[in-house]
């Protein structure tokens, strides 16, 4: 789906142009591509509270990186992939022709709108998604219309924007990177909503929460080319914002682009967070 919901602006941080850019789904491509690892270990953690999983709804389904990890983790299952951004769409039709074949659908849906029929189904799974829709509330109660008895809904968020830098950059003040996220916070950004309630408020039963932790390098493919395009985008969000001194730093770590740079991949190890909740429908 596209992504321009000002509630959430953490996951905007990274890989959401809050005004839709024309790059977001590269974006979301390095993303999965360089901290994507906790989704084998969120699939997992469903699947011991999910038993006979044959069908699957993924809610705003993006670039695939999801739908591919659920179809991988349930082997037996057919995935449901709802989109509604035409740039995601084609990234989704392209796996059709892949190893998903016959076992990924893509469905051109609206999360605000009413959606096609899908029920009944297993599983369904939200991933930086819910935060973007009009009345999460409704969409959850939808969800949970869709599943069988004991079928559940994941829900995941991350919970901390990724971070790539060294205490001491070797210029300026210590702490750079932690004074633009508190900046950023400021501005709304890295507010994660509690969904427990909202679940519950749905008709569904809350069985488990856990954050899933994760870090890549030094050497992880595509980590400078993610840690630039995130630092760039945080960077212009933070003008006007953050201390000019700052400023001027991080302009200086982007600008440098040699074997030595705090952002080469060989010396860049990047942190992330995600948190997620799993409810049943009774």
């Amino acid at each position: 789906m596209s992504h321009a919901h000002p509630a959430h602006a953490a996951h905007a941080a990274h890989v959401h142009a809050a005004h839709a850019a024309a790059d977001l789904p590269a974006l979301l491509d390095l993303d999965a591509e360089v901290l994507g690892a906790y989704l084998p270990a969120v699939t997992a953690w469903t699947a011991e509270h999910v038993a006979d999983v044959r069908t699957v709804v993924d809610l705003g389904a993006g670039t695939g990186v999801g739908a591919r990890a659920l179809a991988e983790q349930f082997p037996e299952a057919t995935v449901l992939a709802l989109e509604r951004a035409p740039a995601m769409l084609a990234r989704l039709e392209a796996i059709l022709a892949g190893a998903l074949a016959g076992r990924l659908e893509v469905v051109d849906a609206d999360l605000d709108a009413a959606w096609p029929a899908l029920g009944p189904v297993d599983l369904v799974w939200a991933a930086s998604s819910l935060h973007e829709v009009t009345d999460p509330a409704r969409v959850l109660a939808q969800a949970r219309d869709l599943l069988h008895p004991g079928g559940a809904v994941v829900v995941v968020e991350m919970d901390s924007l990724p971070w790539f830098l060294p205490d001491d950059v070797g210029a300026g003040r210590p702490g750079l990177e932690a004074r633009c996220h508190a900046a950023l916070a400021a501005a709304g950004w890295n507010a994660v909503p509690d969904w427990a309630p909202v679940l519950t408020g749905a008709g569904l039963e809350v069985v488990a929460r856990r954050q899933f932790p994760v870090q890549v390098g030094p050497g992880a493919a595509h980590a400078e080319e993610y840690a630039r395009a995130t630092l760039q985008h945080q960077r212009r969000a933070l003008d006007g914002v953050l201390a000019a001194a700052d400023l001027a730093a991080l302009d200086d770590l982007l600008a440098d682009h040699g074997p030595d740079a705090v952002l080469a991949g060989e010396r860049l190890t990047v942190h992330g967070s995600r948190v997620a909740w799993l409810a049943r429908r009774p």
